[in-house]
C-alpha cells in the first residue's frame, strides 16, 4: 500500500489554506517605478482586439487553462505571480501565439512579490514589442530587458535591492511550444502516456550533477540543498536565458507551469497521474491541495494548460517530440540474441576442428555486439526541420503509471482529513462526500484505479473545499481560459 508519512500537521485549530489572486497583490507605493511598469490594463491589452466577437471566443477556446496560486501553509506573503495572455485572432497567433507566464520571487520584506509582479507584467508587454521578429528571439529579448528593469529597480531603492526571481515562459506557437527560462520553477508536457520536464532547473544541484561532480544518488539525498539556485531575474545587470523547443503539440497535450512549491512536495510520477486523469481546473486544485496536505513550505503555483482546438497543433512536418538528452537506451535484445547464438556457435565449431566457419560466425557475433552498443551509445543527428531547434530538452521523462499508488495515498488522506475534521468538531457534509468516497473503493476493488483515483482526488477537493469555506478562509483563486 502506497502512503507517504508526511505530517497533517496542518490540521491544527488555527490552520487555514489562505489564497490570494495575483491581481490583488499589493503595488507598495514604489516611488521608483518608471514608464515601462505596465498597468493591468496595459498587459490585458497586448492581444489585438478584433472587432468579431466568435474569431476572439474561437481563438481562446484553442486551450483551456486554469492557474491557481496560493500562499502555502508557512509563508507571511505570496511571492508567486503568473500571467496569461492568450492571442484573440488568427494574426496574433501566428505572429506571437498563446503566452504563459509563472514566477517565483524572492527577497526581504516585499520584494520578491514585486520582482515576480514586474517579471509576469514585463515579459509580455516586451514580448509584444517585437511582433516582427521570430518569437524564439522575441522572447529571449523579452526575459533580458525584464531582467535589466527588475536590476534598476531593485539598485534604485535599497529596500528592493536584493529582490529576484525566477521566470518561466511558455508560447504556444503555430511551429510548437517555445520556452524561454530562468530558474527553478517548471515547464511540464504531458503527451499521450509520457510526462516530459521541458526546463533545466537552474539550482546548484542539476549544476552539480549535470557537472558529473554528484551522482543522481546524492542528489537525492538531500545532501546537497535544493533550494539554492544559481540563475534569476534581477540581481546581475545580465542574465543567461535558456530557450528551448519549439516541441511539438498535438491535440490533448498538456502542459504545466509550476513554482518549487509545487514540484518539491509532489514527485514527477505523481504529476504524471494527475495530468493525465483530470481535466485541468481539478488537476491545479489538487497539486494546490496535496502540497498543502505534504506541509506546504513555500508558495504553490499551478498553471495548467490543455490544447483544446485543431488550430494549436503544431504546423511543422513528420514533428517529433525529441528524447531527454541523458535518457538511457536499452541493448537490442535481438542484437543481444543474434550476437550470443553466433558466439556460441563459433565457440562449438572450433571444438569440432571447423576453424574457418568458426571465424565467420565469431564476426557476425562480434558485428551484432558492435551494433548493439553503438545504438545505446550513440545518437544519430537530430533530423532538421524548418524550424531552429533551442536548448537540449526535454531533460526528463516519465511514464503516466497505473493510478494504483495515488489512488492508496489519497484514500489514506481522506482518512486522516476525517479524523481532524471530527477532531475539531467541523460541519461536514459527510453523506454526499462518504457515498463518492464509497463508489471510489468499489471501483478500486474493481482494478479500476483510473477511475477509482478521479473520484477520490474529487471527493478529497471537496472535502478541503468545505474546511475552507466552513472556517472563513474560502479560497481567491485565479482562473483563466
Amino acid at each position: 500500500m502506497f502512503f507517504r508519512t508526511w505530517p497533517v500537521a496542518s490540521f491544527q485549530p488555527g490552520f487555514a489554506f489562505s489564497k490570494k489572486s495575483i491581481h490583488e497583490k499589493n503595488d507598495y507605493g514604489d516611488p521608483t517605478r518608471g514608464p515601462l511598469y505596465p498597468s493591468t490594463t496595459e498587459v490585458e491589452k497586448l492581444s489585438a482586439n478584433p472587432s468579431n466577437p466568435d474569431q476572439q471566443s474561437r481563438w481562446k477556446s484553442t486551450v483551456q487553462v486554469a492557474s491557481l496560486t496560493d500562499i502555502g501553509m508557512r509563508r507571511a506573503i505570496n511571492q508567486d505571480s503568473m500571467k496569461v495572455v492568450l492571442a484573440e485572432s488568427a494574426a496574433v497567433w501566428e505572429r506571437q501565439g498563446h503566452l504563459f507566464v509563472v514566477a517565483d520571487g524572492m527577497g526581504a520584506h516585499a520584494a520578491g512579490e514585486l520582482a515576480s509582479k514586474l517579471a509576469v507584467d514585463l515579459v509580455p508587454l516586451n514580448y509584444s514589442k517585437y511582433r516582427d521578429m521570430p518569437p524564439a528571439e522575441a522572447l529571449h529579448r523579452a526575459v533580458t530587458e525584464t531582467n535589466a528593469e527588475i536590476y534598476r529597480r531593485g539598485h534604485a531603492t535599497i529596500e528592493f535591492r536584493s529582490m529576484g526571481t525566477t521566470c518561466s515562459t511558455l508560447a504556444l506557437l503555430p511551429e510548437g511550444a517555445v520556452l524561454a527560462h530562468v530558474g527553478d520553477s517548471r515547464v511540464y508536457m504531458l503527451s499521450g502516456d509520457r510526462l516530459y520536464q521541458l526546463t533545466f532547473d537552474h539550482s546548484l544541484v542539476w549544476e552539480m550533477q549535470a557537472a558529473g561532480r554528484v551522482s543522481e544518488e546524492a542528489a537525492r539525498s538531500g545532501v546537497i540543498p535544493k533550494n539554492v539556485i544559481t540563475r534569476s531575474l534581477g540581481p546581475n545587470a545580465a542574465v543567461q536565458v535558456d530557450l528551448e523547443g519549439p516541441f511539438p503539440v498535438r491535440m490533448g497535450d498538456r502542459f504545466l507551469l509550476c513554482s518549487d512549491g509545487l514540484s518539491g512536495q509532489i514527485t514527477d510520477e505523481e504529476i504524471a497521474t494527475i495530468l493525465k486523469l483530470l481535466p485541468p481546473q481539478e488537476a491545479a486544485q489538487l497539486f494546490i491541495d496535496l502540497s498543502n496536505l505534504r506541509g506546504g513550505p513555500d508558495n504553490i503555483t499551478a498553471l495548467v494548460i490543455e490544447a483544446t482546438g485543431s488550430e494549436i497543433v503544431s504546423q511543422l512536418p513528420n514533428s517529433v517530440m525529441p528524447e531527454p538528452a541523458n535518457q538511457p537506451k536499452s541493448f537490442s535484445r535481438a542484437l543481444g540474441i543474434v550476437a550470443g547464438v553466433c558466439l556460441l556457435a563459433a565457440v562449438a565449431l572450433g571444438l569440432l576442428g571447423q576453424w574457418p566457419l568458426a571465424v565467420v560466425t565469431s564476426l557476425l557475433g562480434a558485428v551484432a555486439l558492435v551494433t548493439g552498443i553503438v545504438q545505446v551509445y550513440w545518437t544519430p543527428p537530430a533530423q532538421q526541420s524548418e524550424a531552429t531547434r533551442y536548448g537540449e530538452g526535454p531533460y526528463r521523462q516519465f511514464q503516466a503509471k497505473a493510478a494504483e499508488p495515488l489512488f492508496e495515498h489519497l484514500t489514506a488522506t481522506m482518512k486522516q482529513l476525517r479524523e481532524a475534521a471530527e477532531e475539531h468538531d467541523w460541519t461536514i457534509a459527510w453523506t454526499e462526500l462518504e457515498k463518492e468516497f464509497s463508489e471510489a473503493c468499489r471501483l478500486a476493488d474493481a482494478k479500476n484505479y483510473a477511475d477509482a483515483m478521479r473520484k477520490q482526488a474529487r471527493v478529497v477537493i471537496e472535502l478541503l473545499r468545505q474546511i475552507r469555506n466552513q472556517r472563513g478562509n474560502a479560497s481567491d483563486s485565479q482562473s483563466a481560459g
